[in-house]
């Protein structure tokens, strides 16, 4: 079976723009996260080599979740102009370089990206999920891997694949725990407010001891600290509710456009256009001679 590689077409934009925010062409128009883009992608590729790649981006509407919590990621602050001006330059370089891209009007691509990648995982295939985003780690298995950026710390270190075990040592549970876990502490990304006071030991504890979200609400009335009694009583619904914001959804048909194709002219047209010199040496080496197509 073959490898395939998902990209969470957001997550790694933003990266891409606050890696290297300060580049623009001539005029003015930004394209850092561009040229962020392409040098991440062509060095994911070379890393894995996959046989397909398959890049997911949100259209903005996460219906489902909304309906239950009106506030769902409301405190996010607008996306910055500048990366907002490269957003559909992104797509183009993207379609440019023979990747497909996967977008759906009110449903959101982390919840099309999980279930493509279960789908996939079921029919024998391996898949790296590129994303830093905490809620993918709830799918992880033998055949599904997140790849998660370098650190901006030491980013020597490179794109590291988080597996099952990896998961258990970054957040204490395995993925069949982190929906139930992310319910019980929180999630500030999405603006899910967790049980006041339970940080992650007292989550992990809970769930060593009780299972599951549901075995630790039954055991409210004896659970330690006796200080967290009342409130998981009290928010019960709350609670639940935050575990159906936190579980994603897997039963989505991820309708994919035909395989996408290599365009060399386009492609080093718009990286000429952009002005992004390095790329377009770095795409005519790769690609062959320009003037054979």
């Amino acid at each position: 079976m073959s490898k395939w590689l998902l990209i969470d077409g957001f997550n790694l934009a933003y990266r891409c723009h606050f890696a290297i925010p300060e580049l623009t062409r001539k005029d003015g128009t930004p394209t850092g996260a561009l040229h962020g883009w392409v040098k991440s992608i062509w060095r994911l590729q070379d890393q894995e080599k996959p046989a397909a790649t398959l890049v997911f981006f949100d259209l903005g509407g996460a219906q489902d979740r909304l309906a239950l919590h009106p506030e769902y990621k409301a405190q996010r602050e607008e996306m910055p102009e500048a990366l907002s001006r490269q957003v559909e330059p992104i797509k183009e370089l993207t379609r440019a370089m023979g990747l497909v891209g996967v977008e759906r009007e009110g449903v959101e691509s982390d919840d099309l990206l999980a279930s493509k990648a279960v789908a996939l995982a079921k029919e024998g295939h391996e898949c790296l999920i590129v994303s830093s985003d905490k809620d993918f780690a709830q799918i992880v298995s033998d055949q599904i891997q997140i790849l998660l950026p370098p650190p901006s710390a030491n980013p020597k270190l490179g794109w590291r694949r988080l597996d099952s075990a990896g998961v258990v040592e970054k957040f204490g549970v395995p993925p069949s725990q982190i929906a139930d876990y992310l319910a019980l502490v929180g999630d500030t990304s999405d603006n899910i407010p967790g049980i006041r006071g339970v940080g992650p030991k007292t989550a992990v504890k809970w769930l060593q001891d009780h299972g599951s979200l549901e075995g630790i609400l039954a055991a409210a009335d004896r659970i330690e600290p006796e200080r967290f009694r009342e409130a998981l009583r009290t928010d019960a619904e709350r609670i639940r509710m935050n575990l159906k914001l936190t579980t994603l959804n897997l039963g989505l048909a991820a309708e994919i456009p035909s395989n996408g194709y290599l365009q060399l002219p386009e492609l080093l047209g718009f990286l000429e256009s952009m002005e992004m010199k390095g790329a377009l040496k770095e795409a005519t080496q790769r690609y062959g001679q320009p003037e054979l197509f």
